[in-house]
């Protein structure tokens, strides 16, 4: 990942071993420190894990992770770490990768002028964005990023056939197209989609402006999940305005998650992402269901967040166990799985035809065959009040996202559902369901 390198990385341990000032310092970030002694960090930035983002060496020197202390930032403005990343992509290219995901894609350039920039308790507010700074933030989404995007992409159009690059990016709505220039990164994540309410309005808002905002060269993306949130099979079945990290803290009691209620959402939550103009992204184990496991023990848990916040945060453990390919467990894992997850592994999915693994299946084959690959969305006007209907190229989606059953769309061959077996006999379609039918000719 380009941000940063990891503590046993050769070149941090040289660092470790070289004198202030050195060149290989000059790799990262190091600074000395500020008060009696250099004492104190270089400045008040914190980690997104929690606490300083500044540790001290041995040596009285301070060197900045934004993250973990196990990760030092690099420093983007030495040609050395220029130089030696493009050897990396092209390490990769030469191989037939068909590209990258580059994670932290706002977070490279940095504003290390002298005196470094305090931030001020607003930086707990801000987090990974740097809302509002116009790109003027000391180390995210600033405007100098770009020519180090540009870098990379240059090294991807060396290559045929053409190779793609996605940014995860965490900056704002407005600034996100920067990202997907025609001479930058093809894709950019589109965290909106993810951080909407289960309802019509806030979803339907959310896909009208990623449908705008992509950029004019760049495929709108859809995400669900990732390996940074609450898996979403269990956030989108709690109560509107929970926050889901206190969720967590409470073991996943408070509130109880109902877990008939959490399937159907994710289910239809599905068939609304593979629906969309543009490019799905699928996190591992989405596609067999899997919830978030909030309950994990103290002993088990391993991400830094817990440690860093105090555990005032539990962390992302409880989605990152192992995906349970088999119904018996492994013998040993560094997340334990739940046993209830036996019914969810592949081989208790596959081939059963209302599972959620032959659900994606079937509709992933159905999006290639059907799709036309443009990007225009048109919304029914005969849409019931809660409900996102829709067609894209040969699809019609219907999603009912009302606390109460809606008219289901005139009877046509259905192409498949969630949450139910087929077009309903009463003529409504029931909550937390979704459909797709051919769309209308003309």
């Amino acid at each position: 990942m380009p941000n940063h390198t990891s503590d046993r990385h050769p070149w941090f341990a040289e660092a470790l071993a070289a004198p202030p000032g050195s060149p290989a310092r000059d790799r990262y970030i190091f600074r000395d420190g500020t008060g009696e002694g250099g004492a104190a960090p270089p400045s008040d930035w914190q980690s997104v894990f929690g606490g300083s983002a500044w540790r001290r060496v041995g040596d009285g020197q301070w060197y900045l992770h934004l993250f973990a202390p196990e990760q030092p930032d690099l420093n983007w403005e030495n040609p050395e770490v220029v130089a030696e990343f493009e050897d990396i992509l092209r390490f990769w290219l030469d191989r037939g990768v068909d590209g990258f995901r580059f994670d932290v894609a706002h977070g490279m350039a940095k504003d290390l002028t002298p005196p470094l920039r305090d931030l001020g308790p607003r930086q707990v507010h801000h987090g990974i964005v740097g809302a509002g700074d116009e790109g003027t933030h000391p180390f995210w989404d600033r405007d100098e990023v770009h020519a180090i995007l540009r870098r990379f992409r240059a090294v991807l159009d060396g290559y045929r056939p053409t190779r793609a690059a996605v940014a995860e990016s965490w900056a704002e709505r407005a600034r996100r197209a920067h990202y997907t220039r025609p001479d930058e990164l093809h894709q950019a994540f589109n965290f909106d989609f993810l951080k909407a309410d289960w309802n019509a309005t806030a979803l339907r808002a959310v896909i009208d402006r990623s449908l705008t905002t992509a950029g004019p060269d760049a495929a709108p993306t859809w995400v669900l999940s990732n390996h940074d949130v609450v898996r979403h099979r269990s956030r989108l079945a709690l109560p509107p305005g929970t926050d889901p990290d206190a969720w967590l803290l409470t073991g996943g009691t408070r509130p109880a998650v109902d877990p008939a209620l959490a399937l159907r959402r994710a289910a239809a939550a599905a068939l609304l992402l593979l629906a969309l103009p543009g490019c799905a992204y699928l996190y591992q184990g989405e596609e067999l269901g899997l919830p978030e496991v909030p309950d994990l023990p103290e002993a088990v848990l391993r991400d830094p967040v817990r440690r860093r916040s105090g555990g005032a945060r539990k962390g992302r453990d409880g989605c990152r166990i192992p995906l349970p390919w088999t119904r018996t467990a492994p013998a040993r894992s560094w997340l334990p799985r739940p046993a209830d997850w036996a019914a969810l592994s592949v081989e208790a999915q596959q081939g059963e035809k209302d599972s959620t693994l032959e659900l994606y299946r079937a509709a992933i084959h159905l999006r290639r065959r059907l799709r036309t690959g443009g990007a225009t969305l048109r919304w029914s006007r005969e849409a019931a009040p809660g409900t996102l209907d829709f067609t894209h190229g040969a699809l019609r989606c219907v999603v009912n996202l009302a606390a109460d059953p809606v008219p289901a769309p005139a009877a046509r061959p259905l192409l498949i559902s969630a949450g139910l077996p087929g077009l309903p006999a009463t003529g409504d379609l029931p909550p937390d369901t979704a459909l797709w039918l051919p769309a209308a000719e003309g």
